[in-house]
């Protein structure tokens, strides 16, 4: 499965935005781009700069590489309503997000990695393929076997470490190791800090 190895801090410093937690100490210490280029005095951003690095800084935050962001966006512009909107819908439902909304992870990626390994069951089939698309009335619960494991025996450690907030679509029960999906994300409870029609004009370009 493809995916983007490249240390997220390195990624953040570049975005300028903390894409996992443990981003926000190392850019306090160093917040400048990585490379020679950040040594020098910033020069003043062209709009398709802008444009990309937010298209970047999404992308990377949601875990996607270029090719199915590209796709997603595609798809949202065939879709009635606002593309970025839709598009960041899109991002939300997406079953490691949902992992990593519910709290059974502290970022996005441990929570990939957790789907990855095949340890959710999804309306009663096991699945690892972080990139499915979650629709009201799907229930997401841990795999009898994984409950054993030191991981989720220890989930309200990690529940109180992740630093993700209750979302309306979705219902959390740690206790159980299940989430429920009871709705459609709303645009406001995608990450701050999102300008989605930036995204949009650089692909339309």
């Amino acid at each position: 499965m493809a995916r983007d190895r490249s240390p997220i801090v390195k990624q953040s410093r570049r975005e300028g935005y903390a894409l996992h937690p443990k981003a926000h100490k190392a850019m306090v210490k160093r917040s400048t781009i990585p490379g020679e280029h950040g040594r020098g005095r910033p020069g003043k951003p062209s709009l398709y700069s802008i444009q990309l690095r937010e298209k970047q800084k999404v992308r990377r935050t949601y875990g996607l590489l270029e090719k199915q962001f590209a796709s997603l966006l595609k798809e949202a512009n065939r879709k009635t309503g606002q593309s970025g909107e839709i598009l960041l819908e899109f991002l939300e439902r997406r079953l490691d997000n949902a992992v990593y909304r519910a709290g059974f992870a502290t970022s996005r990626r441990g929570a990939r990695q957790l789907v990855s390994h095949g340890h959710f069951l999804l309306n009663g089939r096991r699945v690892d393929i972080p990139s499915i698309r979650l629709n009201a009335g799907d229930e997401i619960v841990v795999r009898p076997h994984s409950t054993k494991t030191h991981y989720f025996t220890h989930i309200d450690e990690v529940a109180k470490a992740s630093t993700a907030v209750p979302m309306s679509w979705l219902k959390a029960d740690i206790k159980n190791l299940k989430v429920t999906i009871t709705g459609q994300p709303k645009r406001e409870e995608a990450e701050p800090d999102i300008n989605e029609q930036l995204i949009v004009e650089y692909y339309s370009r």
